[in-house]
């Protein structure tokens, strides 16, 4: 189901139990929004991603970038990736998550999605270096894409759509009992690109 966004411009949380999912609307005006995005398009190093599925490497038409306060490694979908240490666009963007969610992060997993036909398909977030029960947080730009939650067990779901220039942050048991996605779609031709940041634990 698709949720109102804000009441009275303070977040409620999306999910109905088991977790706490914050959606902010946007954080910053669209103008700014564009430059980010723009910046962020033309000076991130980004390269394709891999996974290894069923044994097999697979290359994503996504892309995505890996920085952090140290040379951190992170592992996911059975990779290894080195952090970049951090550039200024990305500092200030990461001190307006942290100004606007009250949380602090030390890395940040970029994705670029170059339309709706790039997705990513249901988990959770439980790597093992992340913090446990961390809050992370989700900063869009670009194309306003939805955003689904599915709880484990009972198959429960909640959507919501990002805008441009938005905030979504996800904490406490979130990742414990509920999976996230992004679906494709084919009524999206432009790119979005998605900064998740995250703690990794030190």
């Amino acid at each position: 189901m698709d949720l109102i966004e804000q009441i009275d411009g303070k977040p409620r949380n999306l999910l109905p139990g088991d977790g706490v999912v914050h959606y902010y609307g946007p954080v910053m005006a669209q103008l700014e929004a564009d430059q980010y995005f723009n910046v962020l398009m033309r000076e991130i190093p980004w390269q394709h991603d891999e996974a290894i599925i069923f044994g097999k490497k697979i290359i994503t038409q996504r892309k995505v970038a890996w920085y952090a306060d140290q040379p951190f490694s992170y592992t996911y979908s059975k990779t290894t990736k080195t952090a970049l240490p951090w550039v200024p666009v990305l500092s200030k963007l990461k001190e307006i998550v942290q100004s606007e969610s009250g949380e602090t992060y030390n890395a940040c997993l970029l994705n670029l999605y170059h339309d709706g036909s790039e997705g990513m398909a249901w988990h959770s977030d439980g790597e093992k270096d992340l913090k446990r029960n961390g809050a992370i947080g989700s900063l869009s730009l670009g194309a306003p894409r939805q955003f689904s939650f599915k709880h484990k067990k009972t198959k429960e779901t909640v959507s919501q759509i990002l805008a441009h220039g938005s905030l979504l942050i996800m904490k406490g048991t979130t990742q414990t009992h509920w999976l996230h996605r992004l679906p494709p779609t084919k009524t999206v031709h432009t790119p979005r690109v998605n900064l998740t940041f995250r703690t990794i634990a030190t």
